[in-house]
């Protein structure tokens, strides 16, 4: 074994005994409670998101995901998840020096005209260093912390521990393909040519976009753990919350198309819907468009699950029930009887609703981001406890987060839109055939191995 193969094993034991041993004692704590009577979902919510908060790291994004779903943990455990920062404390000037000359060799300074040290962004597996490249452009790059490798695998082995308390307290929602789902995406965003190829594949989606900035890669300053790509300036959306009506609507329409376009023409969605992964840039000073950021998780599904989607949203907006359960059964759902799929169909009609009315709307009234899905979710959980267990398939993970998300930015702007009429325009003509056709080619010409749909 390698000296860096055996630093890597300590690594990764060292990760795994400290988070083990973090996770396994909360555990223990909240299941001696339950188990004398004394279970307090707040609590139990504030002791797991303080123990995954000291460990920081991949298992805190994890927690951070399972927050945005809904259905899986309760309410008030995703309250405190969702608190949860994911920043890990920055590599210092060494570290960074250490990892460049990792990635692009010895002499990776001469390859930029100047390298900011101080990072602009630290996140969960990286961090953002502005940068000028040798022809004057404005770079971000974008430089993966040592051993996250180990660390990934280290906390991907406490999931199952994590997610029998989750079965516990939902046993009617069957999580293992929820469970092989997160450790896949996990592993994708370590692989930072993958998300080149993501961002190649953006900016071909949405070239006719005007309103959608995506960055431009850099290839010859990217590698598997370093990826180089154009600066865009913008600002946070929460920026925008007291601008013009206008403005915010004009904002909420781009994020719809920029989530909902790639979904219905091409089977593919951005699965990571955090603030922090998207910003409006101006023009001439007024807010024009919007900046996607980060395509570390993107998720392309098979075009029998958009077709099922679509022909999903006709049935409630013709009233048709026999479309509706054909969806379910085109999504691989089993067994299900009428009941629970009206228990289901309460998720749906949440999730439908403004797609369905004609009109020019708010996306919910009354209604704060936090609380934003969390009656129907809690509505679905007791309807599923009365009439039976169910096995999501692993699809719904992402397209319930992205939906969550999306939301939360039309809550935050306070924005009114016609969604109906968006929606209508993506699906307008819907082939199956002709979906899979364009996903393949885009895949394709991004540099991705494409198999036969």
């Amino acid at each position: 074994m390698s000296d860096i193969e055996a630093n890597r094993l300590s690594s990764r034991v060292s990760r795994y005994a400290r988070v083990g041993a973090g996770v396994g004692t909360t555990a223990a704590r909240i299941a001696g409670a339950r188990l004398f009577g004394e279970g307090d979902t707040a609590r139990e919510g504030q002791l797991l998101a303080a123990t995954l908060g000291s460990l920081k790291g991949p298992l805190m994004k994890v927690a951070q995901m399972l927050a945005t779903i809904p259905d899986i943990i309760p309410a008030e455990w995703a309250t405190e998840f969702v608190k949860l920062q994911a920043h890990a404390p920055p590599m210092g000037r060494v570290f960074v020096k250490r990892r460049m000359a990792a990635e692009l060799g010895p002499d990776w300074q001469a390859r930029f005209s100047s390298f900011d040290f101080e990072p602009a962004h630290a996140a969960s597996l990286g961090q953002v260093h502005r940068a000028i490249g040798p022809d004057g452009r404005p770079l971000a790059v974008k430089l993966q912390y040592p051993d996250m490798a180990s660390a990934v695998e280290a906390d991907l082995g406490q999931l199952n521990v994590l997610f029998s308390l989750v079965g516990r307290l939902r046993p009617q929602i069957d999580t293992r393909n929820l469970r092989a789902e997160i450790a896949d995406r996990l592993r994708e965003e370590l692989d930072y040519a993958r998300e080149l190829k993501h961002m190649r594949l953006y900016r071909a989606m949405l070239a006719d976009e005007a309103a959608i900035r995506v960055p431009e890669p850099v290839e010859d300053l990217s590698t598997g753990r370093l990826l180089s790509m154009g600066w865009l300036e913008g600002r946070g959306l929460l920026a925008f919350k007291s601008a013009e009506q206008h403005v915010r609507d004009h904002l909420a329409e781009v994020m719809f198309r920029a989530w909902w376009k790639p979904f219905c023409r091409y089977g593919i969605i951005h699965g990571d819907p955090h603030l922090g992964n998207y910003a409006a840039y101006d023009v001439d000073g007024r807010p024009a468009g919007i900046n996607l950021l980060d395509f570390g998780c993107i998720r392309v599904f098979p075009p029998d699950f958009v077709a099922g989607v679509i022909e999903h949203y006709r049935g409630h907006l013709n009233g048709d029930r026999a479309r509706i359960e054909a969806a379910y059964a085109a999504w691989g759902f089993r067994g299900l009887t009428p009941e629970m799929i009206d228990t289901l169909d309460i998720w749906a009609k949440f999730l439908y609703g403004p797609l369905i009315d004609d009109r020019k709307r708010r996306l919910a009234e009354g209604v704060t981001t936090a609380q934003f899905g969390r009656r129907e979710a809690a509505q679905v959980a007791d309807g599923l406890s009365r009439h039976g267990t169910v096995t999501p398939p692993a699809e719904f993970l992402f397209m319930d987060r992205a939906a969550i998300g999306l939301g939360a930015v039309f809550l935050h702007l306070d924005a009114e839109l016609n969604f109906h009429r968006l929606f209508e325009e993506f699906i307008e003509g819907f082939d199956r055939d002709a979906l899979a056709a364009r996903q393949a080619e885009m895949l394709a010409d991004a540099g991705f191995e494409v198999r036969p749909a």
